[in-house]
């Protein structure tokens, strides 16, 4: 009998009807979301998750992803869903998270940042201070490097303004990762997104919003990509590049 290894999380999960974007697939907006799920649920059975650090007075910040799409499911659809730690710096841990069909064939795998903030300071905490595993990672399914996206202010158009409504908060009482991604799939129409298919996204969270902050959503295009930029007032909160299938 082969020994369970408490740092992989796996899970099959249906494509529910609410997952879907109006092209009847997986939402890449919905992807993340399932991605975040999954993740949360492999910190909770590394006993290590929000709730729990929250008591010993810290809390988990995803700071950045990227999702690499090789086809997005259709409704109904099981797939599998695997989460995992594959290593640590001083302050950051980084995780694959892999969707697969029920034959093995690859879906979408993403590259995940994390840190560990101080609930009082706001200031990062060592993962040698925190409980977190610091050896016997599995090995790595994907390792994606990040970009310096490398655009200023003047490269953005802003498309539309966003409230911050109570709605849109998560159990930090800040603006819900998810939301960010929804907020920056906005720029784009309903015509342009069933004519395209998302090939790779690029998320850098940069700071919290809350409730009762009006956020710009700007969008620039460089070399067949799109990014967005998020603010609030003079504060970048959020970036996004997402590139679509040719």
């Amino acid at each position: 009998m082969s020994v369970k290894n408490e740092l992989i999380y796996s899970r099959k999960r249906s494509v529910d009807f609410s997952a879907l974007d109006s092209g009847a697939r997986l939402g890449v907006a919905q992807a993340a979301l399932m991605m975040q799920d999954t993740l949360t649920e492999c910190f909770g059975q590394m006993k290590c998750d929000g709730f729990t650090y929250n008591k010993l007075g810290y809390y988990w910040v995803l700071t950045k992803s990227k999702v690499e799409f090789f086809r997005l499911p259709r409704w109904g659809e099981v797939i599998e869903t695997t989460s995992f730690p594959v290593h640590n710096s001083r302050t950051r841990a980084y995780f694959n998270t892999v969707f697969t069909d029920m034959q093995g064939h690859l879906l979408a795998h993403a590259f995940q940042e994390f840190c560990v903030l101080d609930l009082e300071k706001h200031r990062p905490v060592p993962l040698a201070d925190v409980p977190y595993p610091n050896e016997g990672f599995p090995e790595k399914a994907v390792d994606l490097e990040y970009e310096k996206f490398g655009l200023s202010d003047e490269d953005y158009t802003e498309v539309y303004t966003q409230l911050v409504r109570s709605g849109h908060l998560d159990v930090s009482h800040h603006l819900n990762n998810i939301e960010y991604v929804r907020f920056a799939l906005d720029v784009f129409s309903e015509e342009f997104l069933l004519a395209h298919e998302a090939e790779e996204i690029e998320l850098h969270y940069i700071a919290e919003s809350r409730e009762g902050q009006t956020l710009s959503i700007l969008r620039a295009e460089k070399d067949s990509a799109a990014y967005i930029r998020i603010k609030e007032s003079e504060r970048c909160v959020f970036e996004m590049k997402i590139r679509f299938k040719a």
